[in-house]
C-alpha cells in the first residue's frame, strides 16, 4: 500500500471491503456509514465468486500494508516445502513480521506507523536494531522499542490505548526494567483480527502463478 495513502483514504478502503482494518490504524469507519464509498455505495451490490475472493486478497494486503509483489512473494514463501495449508503458513509469517508484531505489542497505532518506528532505528530484536519492517521474526524472539523512541508522544499514546488486544502467541516480560515482547508461538489464520474467510482468498491464488 502507498506511503501516500491518508485518512480519508483508509476510510473509504475499509467501507469498500465492508469491514474494519486493524492494521490501518482508522477506527470507526463503517460506523456511521457501513456501505461502499461512492453515490451508488448504499445501495445493494451483487457480488460474482471472482469479486468475493478478490475482497479477501484485498483485505490482507491492505491490514498488512503490503504492495501486490510483496504479497505475492510471502505467498511463495509460504508455498514452498511440503505444507499443504499454505494460507496459515502465510498468515504465520505476516503475524510475525516486525511492523506487525509492534504493532500486535501495542508500541504503535498502525501498522504503518510501526514500520517508521522500525525503519528510523527504534526498534531491538534480541538487543540487536533491526530497520527493516518486513523481517519476520522466529519463536522465542525478543522485541523492544529504543528507551528514547519510549518518550516518543505516538508510542505513548498508543501504548495507553492499543488498538487491539494482545494475542495469544505473544507475551510481555519485563527484562532489566524495560518492557519486552516475546513470540512464544507461531501464530496461525485465527490471529487475523478481522473478518477472514481463508478459503476464498486460497480460491482466489489458486488459478493464480503467486
Amino acid at each position: 500500500m502507498s506511503k501516500s495513502v491518508g485518512k480519508t483514504a483508509r476510510f473509504k478502503i475499509q467501507r469498500r471491503l465492508g469491514t474494519e482494518l486493524p492494521g490501518l490504524g482508522k477506527p470507526g469507519a463503517l460506523e456511521r456509514r457501513p456501505y461502499p464509498p461512492g453515490e451508488n455505495g448504499n445501495k445493494r451490490r451483487k457480488y460474482s465468486d471472482f469479486a468475493l475472493r478478490l475482497e479477501e486478497k484485498q483485505k490482507i494486503r491492505h491490514h498488512y500494508g503490503l504492495k501486490e509483489e510483496q504479497l505475492r512473494r510471502f505467498i511463495r514463501d509460504a508455498k514452498k516445502g511440503t505444507a499443504a495449508n499454505w494460507t496459515g503458513q502465510l498468515i504465520g509469517r505476516l503475524e510475525r513480521r516486525l511492523d506487525n508484531v509492534i504493532f500486535r505489542l501495542g508500541y504503535a497505532p498502525s501498522i504503518r506507523s510501526a514500520r517508521q518506528l522500525v525503519s528510523h532505528g527504534h526498534v531491538r530484536v534480541n538487543g540487536q536494531k533491526v530497520n527493516i519492517g518486513s523481517y519476520v521474526l522466529q519463536q522465542n524472539d525478543k522485541v523492544s522499542v529504543a528507551e528514547k523512541a519510549q518518550q516518543n508522544q505516538i508510542v505513548l499514546r498508543a501504548a495507553q490505548a492499543p488498538r487491539l488486544e494482545l494475542p495469544d502467541y505473544l507475551r510481555k516480560d519485563q527484562e532489566g526494567g524495560q518492557e519486552v515482547g516475546v513470540i512464544q508461538a507461531i501464530p496461525g489464520i485465527e490471529h487475523v483480527p478481522f473478518s477472514f474467510d481463508a478459503g476464498l482468498f486460497t480460491e482466489y491464488y489458486a488459478a493464480r502463478k503467486a
